[in-house]
């Protein structure tokens, strides 16, 4: 995908309702375009989540679609539009990070709902910093200590979204090599499991283990689902290559990754006798 299709969450969504309050108003494209004295494709933009207009303009819609002044969906559009121009937390890494990975921050911010498949390494929202310091070492890129550091902290960061007053559901599956491969030492794994159970304990994390000894399951490979409320059901799945990042945002893309997570979950371990095979794995590491 080009980098014009990698759109915020907040945009997309804002943009959706929109489209949905001018239609249920049956206002043209062109009468809605010439209210904010523009043409056709501003307008098009704006609900394809491309364009993020001003306050104004998104009054100015609002009023034009019949959407009275204290009614709570017109609070929480603009509300929505506001959050847009907030200052995120990764803006001040903005000269490192590509806009691939910035889409990815943001949606991580946006969601409600993660549902992971990840048949090589425990996701970064779950890892350990030594964890995390062993998979970006390995990862094949020519990076200084410095900058590993860097992006170890970054993925710290990142899992501040656990945090939140409201933090997102998190449901993951991991193939059985990926919670018995031992990286780093057998401290550090040990460490990284033990993590899982924590996670699972304290933020209601749900982490399902695909055995070897069950049903095969083909997939793919890994992928993150980041689901959003109704009455804005925009759902996005992210896919990580070795030479960048896809979102993918088709109705009927959408629906095979919904189904595939389907078969992962009907293939994976119940949460409990997941993490109970987590701990054993984890006591023969580092009894």
């Amino acid at each position: 995908m080009g980098q014009q299709t990698l759109r915020t969450a907040r945009r997309r969504r804002l943009g959706a309702e929109l489209r949905t309050l001018r239609e249920a108003a049956q206002v043209s494209v062109e009468a809605a375009a010439r209210r904010l004295h523009g043409d056709g494709s501003k307008i098009s933009r704006i609900e394809t989540g491309s364009y993020r207009g001003s306050r104004l303009e998104l009054e100015t819609l609002l009023d034009l679609y019949g959407v009275p002044e204290k009614d709570k969906l017109r609070d929480r559009l603009i509300a929505l539009s506001t959050q847009g121009r907030q200052r995120s937390w990764w803006r001040q890494h903005g000269d490192v990070l590509g806009p691939g990975f910035k889409e990815l921050l943001m949606l991580e911010s946006d969601t409600v709902r993660i549902a992971a498949f990840q048949p090589l390494v425990i996701p970064g929202l779950l890892q350990t910093r030594e964890y995390a310091a062993a998979v970006i070492t390995g990862s094949g890129e020519p990076l200084s200590p410095e900058q590993i550091d860097f992006y170890v902290s970054l993925r710290f960061e990142r899992q501040q979204v656990f945090q939140r007053k409201e933090p997102p559901q998190y449901v993951c599956y991991v193939t059985e090599s990926v919670v018995r491969q031992v990286v780093d030492t057998p401290r550090v794994m040990a460490d990284q499991l033990r993590h899982l159970l924590h996670m699972h304990d304290i933020f209601g994390i749900t982490i399902q283990v695909i055995p070897f000894r069950g049903p095969y399951v083909s997939v793919g490979g890994a992928f993150t689902l980041f689901s959003y409320p109704d009455p804005m059901d925009l759902d996005i799945v992210y896919v990580e290559h070795l030479d960048g990042t896809f979102y993918l945002q088709e109705d009927a893309t959408i629906s095979k990754y919904r189904r595939a997570t389907e078969v992962l979950r009907s293939a994976a371990l119940p949460s409990a006798q997941s993490m109970k095979l987590i701990s054993s794995i984890a006591q023969e590491l580092d009894p």
